[in-house]
Order: C-alpha cells, then structure tokens, then sequence
C-alpha cells in the first residue's frame, strides 16, 4: 500500500480523516498490546536480536538486518535470519535457497540469504527451531517487533530520520504499528537511519545511512527509474547521487508484483528515451527472469556512523546465552 498523505502530517495537526479513523486506531492499538502481553512460545538456546519497525513502510530494515548478519559472520557467530517471508505463498518452515521465487518466499529473505543461512516461516517460533536445527550460533529476526512469540535478547528499531513516526497515531490513523511510548520503552536500541533532524527520544541511539558502493556509481547513465518499496522516493535520491540521470520515474506501492504491462509500458518509455531501466535489488528479485532482461540495479548498504557501538550491542547479545525453555 502507499501510505497516505495524512500520515505525514505534523502530529499537532494529524487532520480530520485521522481523527476520524481513531476510534479503529485505538481498537488496533488495544489488540497489539493484547497480543505482546503473552509469554513467549519458545526461549531458543541461543541468543535472538530481531530488527523491526514501529512504523508501515521503508525505514531501512532489511539493510540493517543485513549489515548485522555481516558483522556477526565476522565475528564467527554463525548467524541464520529469520523471516515471516511477507508476500510468499511457503507457510515454512523453509530454508531459502537461490533458485526460490519471491513469490514463494517473499523478496528480503531473497537478499538476506545472500549473506547468511536464511529460513522463512509463517510461524515465528517453529521457525526459530529451524535455525537452531540448521544450526544458529544466533538468530537475527528480520521484522517481528510486534510479535512476542519468540523471546529476545536484543531488540532494534529502526526510524527513519526523515519521516520519523508521522502524524504519530496509530494505524490507520497514522503510520504507527503501536504507540510510540510503547515500542520505545521495549526497544533495546534504536537504529535512526538517513541524515535528518527527527529525534526518536531513545537514550541508545544509533545513527546509519543507506549507501551505494562506489562501484555502483551510474556516471550519468540516462535512466528510468522504478520501484516498489516502502519510500520510492529514497530510492531514486540514491540513484541520483550515484550519478543517474533520471529522465523518468515510476512509484509502485511496497512489495509490488510486477506483470507483463508494468514492463512493457516502463520499456517503452526507457527506449524512447534512450535510458535504461533501473530498479532496487529488491524490486529486481520480484521480475520473472524474462522481465529482468536489461534492467540495472542499484545495491545499497547501511553503513553505521559508530561501528564501535553496533559492535558493543551485538557483543551483549552474543554473551546471552540461555536455556532452552
């Protein structure tokens, strides 16, 4: 879905429509903190770190569940990710290999696996036992904040720092999973990722940017550009710094699946145009192998202003080795 307008409103002025809808919002608020008030299906015996979002749409999650699975292989702690696999038809558990569809395991499991051991699952504890039997030093949930069936030893949010909570109401009044006071209070850090100003008011805050490698760097290559994530708009701002020209651009909403007619539309502008097409890497593994004939990509990275301090909080976790419950 793409988010709207009003959730960006300034939280003094969240606007009619969302006060409106905060009756619904305050329904939903209830249920989410029914739900995490129960115990936890299962204490795995190895340490659990889950990256999640407070807010509906793009924060920069799975790049920092990625930058985390890559700290922690140079660590040897021999991490697997964990994932609901969010628009996959596989219940799971399922371990992610490369010649699976994202339209059978979603498309972040496509990238996380492309760093570490990955498994998908619909049901978060039975999928945690999947790590362990595959055999998890630790286990980095990507996603699953809100869902307390798998207990944790370190828990991250990541907020962008530009959008920061929106209007500040709970959905679908605003783009909050849960009120803010709520998720802070049990986030063990908070990752603020981006250069803008918005002050999460979390005393363990990290900051990390969204990075193209320098190899990825477009040197004025004319391109059109398109994508499905939560924040298209990020996108073709990083395409633009990696020296893109962008002569036209096309925003889908998060986790779209691409058909024939997307493409054909999108191409014909592209040639027209004398551009290329140019897309993220996780619009790129949602394209049939047919459509990605010709399409760039662009890779991006979290890079951490502080690596020290990630590495301290990855440490911690590491040193909580516990039970089986």
């Amino acid at each position: 879905m793409r988010p709207p307008e009003f959730w960006s409103r300034p939280p003094g002025k969240p606007g009619l429509t969302a006060r409106l809808l905060s009756p619904i919002a305050a329904i939903y608020g209830w249920v989410v903190r029914a739900r995490l008030k129960r115990p936890p299906q299962l204490r795995p015996t190895v340490p659990v770190i889950c990256v999640g979002n407070l807010t509906l749409g793009g924060a920069g999650k799975t790049p920092v569940a990625i930058a985390i699975l890559e700290r922690l292989s140079a660590m040897r702690a021999s991490p697997v990710a964990l994932s609901r696999g969010y628009g996959g038809s596989l219940q799971g558990p399922v371990v992610v290999e490369p010649d699976h569809r994202a339209n059978e395991v979603g498309d972040e499991p496509l990238l996380l696996a492309r760093h570490a051991p990955t498994i998908i699952a619909k049901d978060r504890a039975a999928g945690a036992r999947a790590c362990l039997t595959a055999g998890a030093g630790i286990i980095v949930m990507d996603d699953g904040f809100q869902n307390p069936s798998v207990a944790k030893d370190l828990s991250i949010a990541v907020v962008d720092s530009e959008s920061g909570f929106g209007n500040g109401r709970v959905f679908p009044a605003g783009p909050m999973r849960e009120t803010a006071r709520d998720g802070l209070m049990r986030a063990d850090a908070v990752i603020l990722m981006g250069r803008g100003k918005f002050d999460p008011g979390h005393p363990k805050t990290l900051r990390a940017n969204l990075r193209a490698p320098l190899s990825a760097a477009f040197d004025g290559r004319r391109v059109v550009a398109f994508a499905g994530i939560g924040r298209p708009e990020k996108f073709f701002k990083t395409l633009e710094k990696a020296g893109a020209e962008i002569v036209a651009v096309f925003a889908f909403p998060d986790h779209h699946a691409y058909d024939d007619d997307d493409m054909e539309r999108m191409r014909a502008l592209a040639t027209a145009r004398g551009a290329n097409l140019a897309t993220t890497e996780k619009d790129f593994v949602r394209l049939s192998p047919r459509m990605r004939r010709g399409v760039l990509t662009l890779p991006v990275e979290a890079r951490f202003e502080d690596e020290r301090a990630l590495d301290a909080l990855l440490l911690a976790a590491l040193a909580h080795a516990h039970t089986a419950g």
